[in-house]
């Protein structure tokens, strides 16, 4: 399904978050801050998109992007020239319940609307906190739904009865943009995240919620 839609991945991204999807993740490379000099490590990275904001911090360090997807890579080469060329950038391919990198191999990860999608919440994040070097911060990026009623109702219209529609029209995909809403309808609230998150072994978690609730951005840490 991701291989389908990778050609308008991004066009479809920016026009159903009505752009702030960029914004969101500045908000998860804050939150990590990676090291001068690191190494950082986006899971489930698809087009790469956090690439470029993570090499902003990391400046002769190293960013990678690792996915399932071979053809959404393909489609996000042209940000490994924007986060330094590949001396200091690359993608990967593999799964996130078991990434091919040994223990304690980066200083700083990410994922966006990437844990929705696999199959197993609590793997994902075991096998990020195992490459995780001590003293490495985790930030996610996912779904939730607004707590207030008549936003969350408003939400629900949109996000299952329009977006759809924009990936149809958009992306060629309609079947596709109407799994996403429903991969997201099943995924963990963010009180059940943070938990999930804790028993992975992730310390001193917290998450914050943005676009009126729409999503939210969990971060943690491993001493």
């Amino acid at each position: 399904m991701f291989a389908r839609i990778a050609a308008g991945y991004d066009r479809v991204n920016r026009v159903m978050t009505f752009g702030l999807d960029q914004g969101w993740r500045e908000v998860v490379v804050d939150a990590v801050a990676p090291p001068l000099g690191g190494a950082v490590l986006d899971v489930g990275t698809g087009t790469g998109d956090f690439l470029p904001l993570l090499a902003s911090w990391t400046r002769d360090g190293l960013v990678v992007g690792v996915d399932f997807c071979p053809p959404m890579m393909v489609e996000g080469l042209p940000k490994i020239d924007l986060a330094g060329g590949s001396a200091h950038a690359a993608f990967v391919g593999g799964d996130a319940l078991k990434l091919p990198f040994a223990d304690a191999s980066f200083d700083a990860l990410t994922t966006g609307f990437a844990l929705r999608n696999v199959v197993d919440i609590e793997q994902a994040l075991r096998e990020m906190y195992r490459v995780a070097r001590p003293g490495a911060a985790m930030a996610c990026l996912e779904v939730a739904r607004p707590r207030n009623p008549l936003v969350r109702l408003g939400h629900r219209f949109y996000f299952e009865g329009v977006v759809p529609w924009i990936g149809q029209v958009l992306g060629g995909d309609r079947s596709a943009y109407t799994y996403l809403p429903q991969s997201a309808r099943h995924f963990p609230p963010p009180d059940r995240l943070a938990t999930l998150m804790r028993d992975a072994g992730w310390q001193f978690v917290s998450y914050r919620l943005l676009g009126f609730g729409a999503v939210a951005v969990h971060v943690g840490a491993k001493l």
